[in-house]
């Protein structure tokens, strides 16, 4: 029991240390899931419910970057702007 109560204390510790951070975390898991749901059903409302995920993380995750910069280069900002472009490009397929 002591393991689950020091990872949620670390988790209500992280929410509110960086809310932002949090919320973007919780939302790339949720895509991530319907993801793997989509997977299985091939259902076009799961793809389009975590692709609308992965870009909302996306977009705050760059202006939250922009707000606040880093003084060296972040692996964030490529994995953003890579997320976005393939969701968009997949909203375009779907779309198609």
């Amino acid at each position: 029991m002591r393991p689950w109560q020091y990872w949620l204390d670390t988790l209500i510790l992280s929410t509110q240390h960086n809310p932002p951070r949090f919320v973007e975390l919780v939302m790339l898991t949720l895509a991530m899931i319907l993801l793997g749901l989509w997977s299985i059903t091939l259902q076009w409302q799961y793809l389009t419910l975590s692709l609308s995920y992965i870009i909302g993380s996306s977009f705050s995750i760059l202006v939250r970057e922009y707000i606040d910069p880093r003084p060296r280069f972040q692996l964030t900002h490529l994995t953003a702007l890579l997320l976005l472009i393939i969701s968009f490009y997949s909203f375009a397929e779907l779309i198609r």
